[in-house]
């Protein structure tokens, strides 16, 4: 493949896309069916505590709002603009972030949305087709995502997402001038392929020559695309990203709710199952536990497959 095309499928229980050139994903990214609000939405919302600037909408779910207005009093409605959405942590998620807003009510832009404003082609995917996505390495990807292990010529990452900071670890042999300008692209590479953003740190190998920390800056500038800011190399070879954030990165995503990812990537698999679909399939008790909280899923699934799958699990 030598043009730039989204692959799209709409899954059971979230939608993917990736943008795939020359065979190779550029860019990942998952939509779960429970995203909201998303940004860009706008919606109807009351203020909870001023001083935390905390607003409940009122569809339910709550927010932190920046530039209330000061007249603005405790219980007042306002109308408000989502700039970031809910970001999985350890413990409680970071809150949706907002901005009071006089725009009409909006669910704000879906992944295809996103996807479809970029310009670039799009092809859709059917189950019963070729696995397009598979082919140009989607699991591979996943796999990055959830191990945080990123191999690249000459060397390999380590991905540390923190709530702090992501952190990447360089890690390789040979020329470590050489080294540290491969894993700044590979790192420039990582960032855009599974959309991290906000703070991010990275640690490569001490550099001797202001030289060499120069080449190591200037190699993310040349494979990173515009708007981020950085520092430069220092002595001990750490180096920090800021790019603005807006939704969780795929690593977020993913390790927040290993299971559901496992699930539904188990769902994926059941869906392209050539027919009859099967009348039973064993799974382990945590993805037989979560489909049975879903049952959404699994009607959906029977919908796709024309016949119902029962799940089984070996008992301990």
């Amino acid at each position: 493949m030598s043009l730039a095309e989204w692959l799209y499928e709409a899954g059971i229980g979230e939608n993917r896309a990736a943008l795939v050139s020359r065979g190779v994903i550029w860019k990942a990214r998952i939509e779960l069916e429970s995203t909201r609000p998303r940004v860009d939405a706008v919606l109807d919302a009351r203020l909870i505590d001023k001083t935390t600037k905390l607003i409940a909408f009122d569809g339910g779910g709550e927010a932190l709002c920046d530039h209330l207005p000061k007249a603005l009093t405790q219980g007042a409605k306002l109308r408000v603009k989502i700039v970031r959405e809910a970001i999985p942590e350890p413990g409680r998620a970071k809150l949706p972030k907002a901005v009071p807003s006089d725009e009409p009510l909006s669910d704000g832009p879906s992944l295809l949305d996103r996807i479809t404003a970029t310009g670039l082609p799009i092809r859709t995917l059917r189950a019963h087709e070729p696995d397009a996505l598979e082919e140009a390495g989607w699991s591979e990807v996943l796999d990055e995502a959830i191990t945080g292990e990123i191999v690249f010529s000459g060397g390999a990452l380590r991905l540390s997402p923190t709530p702090a900071m992501a952190l990447f670890d360089v890690d390789g042999s040979g020329n470590l001038d050489a080294l540290a300008v491969a894993a700044a692209h590979a790192v420039a590479r990582a960032i855009e392929r599974h959309g991290i953003a906000g703070s991010i740190g990275v640690d490569f190998p001490t550099l001797a020559g202001k030289g060499a920390r120069n080449a190591v800056a200037e190699a993310i500038d040349a494979a990173l695309p515009q708007p981020f800011e950085r520092t430069a190399v220092n002595g001990f070879g750490f180096l920090q990203i800021v790019r603005r954030r807006t939704r969780p990165s795929l690593p977020e995503l993913l390790r927040a709710d290993l299971i559901g990812a496992e699930t539904r990537a188990t769902l994926r698999q059941l869906e392209r199952l050539p027919p009859p679909p099967p009348t039973t399939h064993m799974v382990t008790r945590n993805i037989a536990r979560r489909l049975a909280q879903q049952p959404s899923w699994t009607a959906e699934l029977a919908r796709r497959i024309g016949g119902v799958t029962e799940f089984t699990s070996a008992r301990d």
